[in-house]
């Protein structure tokens, strides 16, 4: 028969699979197994709350993972859920540790506000990522100094030093386009936001170019919305949809704003959101053309 420390080994290994994410899909994949237990057994959340101490809100972020794990917690309500399997345990309170151990972009905490937070776990783990962006060059795809001039821009009068440690961040989360299985990136990109030079000429030059050297991985495509395209679904503003890793989670919609950034989450929300990528990928030119529309930008800028 296993050992207690054999079966905990074999289960963290089975978590192991999320831990380069950070805190944030095991939270989200802990949260969702929690409430589908309590659901199972005809659980309210405010009787799950009196198990740890706890209100009904505070078991609503737990199961929209939202917050942190403490082990005795989850302790107590798989006991209330009535579950005794010891792998299944095993498993679960493993993501619970898992969803306090911070992410590397934690050492950024001076220039990563809270709300960016569940952001960067999510795109650090993503399946595919598929994105809207009306002014500017997704970051993902963005070069240094295009970086430099956008951070630049929209914190007016930022201390150097600040400006630079923002830099160093977006450089930093590109590397996830480069590990041994990246994410799947589907950029549509509108056609102002690569006329618009946000710093010299030169670098938006720099940055069309390496746009051309992207479109050579097989997992990145590129659109481009041409103003040729009139009105479409995404007019209002930039949209990001992530699929995040394994079959647990439903897709996370993330719409940034001047100063902050929302997550819808209600299904039908989020279906309506997934509609409108699918609706700007087919009113974009097809990734095809990409290669050669950005040379011919490129030539005349």
């Amino acid at each position: 028969m296993d050992t207690e420390e054999a079966v905990s080994e074999r289960q963290e290994d089975r978590a192991a699979g999320y831990r380069h994410a950070g805190p944030t899909v095991p939270r989200m994949v802990l949260g969702a197994q929690l409430r589908r237990l309590r659901e199972a057994r005809n659980i309210t959340g405010a009787e799950a709350g009196e198990v740890i101490r706890a209100s009904h809100s505070k078991i609503s972020r737990l199961e929209m993972g939202r917050t942190g794990f403490k082990r005795r917690d989850v302790d107590d309500l798989l006991t209330l859920y009535g579950v005794q399997d010891e792998g299944e345990r095993a498993t679960l309170l493993a993501l619970a540790r898992q969803s306090n151990m911070p992410g590397w972009w934690h050492a950024y905490y001076e220039v990563v506000p809270p709300w960016l937070n569940l952001y960067l776990g999510l795109e650090q783990s993503a399946r595919v990522i598929r994105t809207y962006e009306l002014q500017f060059v997704p970051g993902l795809l963005q070069t240094e100094q295009y970086a430099r001039d956008v951070i630049r821009l929209g914190f007016e009068g930022i201390p150097e030093e600040e400006l630079e440690r923002r830099v160093e961040l977006r450089m930093r989360r590109q590397l996830v386009l480069h590990q041994p299985s990246p994410p799947h990136l589907w950029a549509v990109i509108d056609e102002a936001a690569l006329r618009r030079a946000m710093g010299s000429t030169e670098a938006m030059r720099a940055q069309l170019a390496h746009l051309i050297e992207m479109m050579e991985y097989r997992h990145i495509t590129i659109q481009v919305m041409s103003f040729a395209a009139g009105g479409h679904a995404a007019v209002s503003g930039p949209v990001t949809v992530i699929r995040p890793p394994g079959e647990e989670l439903p897709d996370v919609v993330y719409l940034e704003q001047h100063t902050g950034g929302i997550y819808p989450d209600k299904p039908e929300e989020v279906d309506h959101y997934r509609h409108v990528m699918n609706r700007l990928a087919l009113r974009a030119e097809p990734p095809e053309a990409t290669t050669g529309i950005l040379r011919r930008i490129l030539a005349e800028t």
